[in-house]
């Protein structure tokens, strides 16, 4: 049990306080339970009673926006569809369909709870319940290690409990980019290979984030490498390929062996690997994973050779990896071809990639393009200066409106100029610029 409270010693003690101290037994549950950071007996009870129901297995809640539920359900739905295993196991064990209205009963009843409504319930007074798991959370979401340090002495189990979807503290604290917080976790325990309902792990967060020192430390602590999380071959190397993380990238792959096909030698800059897999290899295999989380839209990749070759364009674009760019497109890589989310020069630009940038409009790359780039509510009809505008990438912005891009371009759904991007984008240099 987390924290290793015992509803019955509790009980027990309460009694021996309350006689002891010539108190009501009330008032000794009261001290008690605000001993332990809970507000009320009553509280505390229902903690206990839902912990020891559903055991190892219970989701504890901790963010108190109900919102986040319905999106993690959401998530929790998509990474199923893709047929993600851990994602999929708690629709089958639940009897749910594979619905939002089922990915919402399935994210309640992991919680404990037998409704969507009762979750969305105790959600609401969560910042007042006084529930470990939830206190740890803030703790992390603040940074504070003190804080945490000090949780995670007085309910030692934390290390093992897990939140929403499956996700632990370890993997939270990934996200602050505060290898502090991760260092006090791991001294207490925590396990660094365990993964969430998506396989995602704390290696795939730093990966993700771009954390060369929390990279380090997790590698150091036994954090396996070739785990796949959100499909085949969605390893923590391929995720920090996936978003142009050179640092993460090489450092994983000093300690890793890479899925053997085309986008990650294009990412990883590996010529002759690209040399053999475009004769005698395979280059489109272990290609299941193709998004980071479920803000992408749906895809399915496929073995056709040119969607292959495009797509290992992109890779090393984002990556900054010249000579892979030029070998690729000499043999037959589209240079304005948008297999999912983005040409290679849309994430050369987004990246700040200011060598692929020119290299791939030197090879014939349209500077004014119109694609997609991100989740389908954000990048539609973008151009490559949108993109660099909206990251204040100044020496790529130069470059492309040098080359001939226009400035007055808008896209479609926000029917904005790069230079509107640069404004709410809060980009100010990027902004004047292209005034």
């Amino acid at each position: 049990m987390p924290g290793g409270l015992n509803l019955e010693q509790l009980r027990k003690r309460a009694k021996e306080l309350a006689r002891a101290e010539g108190v009501k037994l009330a008032e000794a549950q009261f001290r008690i339970a605000r001993d332990h950071g809970f507000p009320s007996w009553p509280k505390l009870q229902a903690y206990l009673r839902r912990v020891a129901e559903h055991g190892e297995t219970l989701q504890h809640p901790y963010h108190q926006d109900v919102e986040y539920y319905a999106e993690r359900a959401l998530g929790l739905l998509a990474s199923a569809e893709d047929g993600t295993p851990g994602a999929r196991e708690p629709f089958e064990r639940r009897n749910q369909p594979l619905t939002r209205d089922g990915a919402r009963a399935v994210v309640a009843r992991e919680h404990g709870f037998v409704s969507w409504r009762a979750l969305r319930d105790h959600v609401k007074s969560l910042v007042d319940s006084g529930e470990p798991f939830a206190r740890a959370y803030r703790a992390i979401e603040a940074r504070n290690p003190e804080q945490l340090d000090t949780l995670l002495g007085e309910f030692p189990g934390l290390v093992d409990a897990r939140g929403t979807n499956g996700n632990d503290l370890l993997g939270m604290a990934g996200a602050t980019h505060d290898e502090r917080l991760s260092r006090i976790l791991l001294d207490h325990g925590a396990d660094p290979a365990r993964g969430n309902v998506h396989g995602w792990t704390p290696l795939h967060q730093a990966a993700y984030s771009n954390l060369p020192l929390l990279l380090d430390l997790l590698l150091r602590h036994g954090a396996p490498t070739a785990v796949s999380a959100r499909g085949d071959g969605g390893t923590p190397l391929v995720v920090a390929l996936f978003w142009g993380h050179r640092e993460a990238a090489e450092i994983l792959a000093q300690h890793s062996r890479a899925p053997g096909n085309l986008r990650v030698a294009a990412g990883l800059g590996h010529l002759d690997a690209v040399d053999e897999l475009l004769t005698s290899g395979n280059p489109g295999a272990h290609r299941g994973f193709y998004r980071p989380h479920s803000g992408f839209p749906h895809w399915q990749p496929t073995d056709d050779p040119a969607e292959v070759r495009n797509e290992a364009l992109a890779w090393a674009a984002r990556n900054n990896r010249v000579d892979a760019l030029e070998a690729l497109v000499a043999r037959g890589a589209d240079v304005n071809a948008d297999v999912y989310r983005g040409t290679a020069l849309a994430w050369a630009a987004a990246q700040g990639r200011l060598a692929a940038v020119r290299a791939l409009l030197d090879l014939g790359a349209d500077v004014n393009h119109r694609g997609t780039f991100g989740g389908p509510n954000h990048g539609e009809g973008v151009t490559a200066l949108h993109l660099a505008a909206q990251s204040g990438h100044l020496d790529v912005i130069r470059t492309l409106v040098e080359n001939g891009a226009d400035p007055t371009a808008r896209d479609a759904i926000f029917d904005s100029t790069p230079e509107k991007w640069a404004e709410v984008c809060e980009q100010p240099a990027a902004r004047d610029l292209l005034k």
